[in-house]
């Protein structure tokens, strides 16, 4: 496990604020939408000959690229969701120099949408680090997605019993980075900000965004991805828990 801790000042010899709930983010963080996403992409790819000629990475990146526009309609509530997986695969086919009639862009959505919920599984050692980290703080959710989708996600995976709140942006009104969302996860915990940590893959939405209110971040990078400020603590694994657990909880 790889960990980049800050430099020593005496701002970190300073003992850390005891922790009292922990802020997760949900997709590629506890949830492997990546594991779920390529499997499905790679269903859709191998029933339609235009995607032949697209290397598989790269029809990822463009298919991802195509999923957060999207996305960012959905949760503004410009776009219905089922009309935007629709969309999502009729761009996808332009990209791949195909222009697809309405029913094949839903069939495709089909296809991707049965392939990924079939997919579905935590990243490994998520349940049980939610489980250890629930005897000594709350467990926070906050996560970039409709509430309900979240939800599924997290009961068919058994990571809901270890979850005492889950705020998404849906029902908040608010998306990572704005600070609204995490003043919304820590007033609903009850804690400020000294006492809160969190922990997500976006650099983004989560590290910066978190410090921006005064959250201690954790980047979980488990790509290996050279992080843009070397102070920032990163873990790229969730187990083993002797290992994760100090990290988490008492910021070493």
């Amino acid at each position: 496990m790889a960990l980049m801790t800050p430099p020593t000042s005496d701002a970190h010899r300073d003992a850390p604020a005891p922790v009292r709930a922990v802020l997760f983010d949900l997709d590629d963080t506890l949830f492997d939408h990546q594991r779920c996403s390529r499997a499905a992409l790679a269903g859709v790819a191998a029933r339609h000959a235009c995607f032949d000629a697209i290397d598989p990475s790269e029809l990822e990146r463009r298919h991802a690229g195509i999923l957060e526009q999207l996305h960012l309609e959905v949760i503004a509530g410009r776009m219905v969701l089922d009309a935007a997986r629709v969309e999502r695969f009729r761009q996808l086919y332009r990209a791949a120099g195909v222009e697809a009639d309405e029913a094949l862009a839903a069939s495709a959505a089909a296809c991707y949408r049965d392939a990924y919920i079939e997919a579905r599984v935590e990243v490994d050692g998520a349940s049980a680090l939610l489980a250890a980290v629930r005897e000594r703080a709350q467990v926070v959710v906050v996560t970039n997605n409709l509430l309900e989708e979240q939800k599924a996600k997290l009961r068919h995976c058994g990571l809901d019993r270890h979850v005492d709140l889950l705020v998404a942006s849906e029902e908040a009104g608010v998306s990572k980075p704005e600070p609204g969302i995490f003043e919304i996860a820590l007033e609903r915990a009850g804690v400020t900000a000294r006492h809160a940590v969190m922990v997500g893959d976006s650099w983004t939405n989560d590290v910066l965004g978190a410090r921006a209110v005064g959250i201690r971040a954790i980047w979980f990078n488990r790509a290996g991805l050279p992080a843009p400020d070397p102070s920032i603590t990163v873990l790229d694994r969730l187990r083993p828990l002797e290992a994760v657990l100090p990290v988490i909880l008492e910021g070493r």
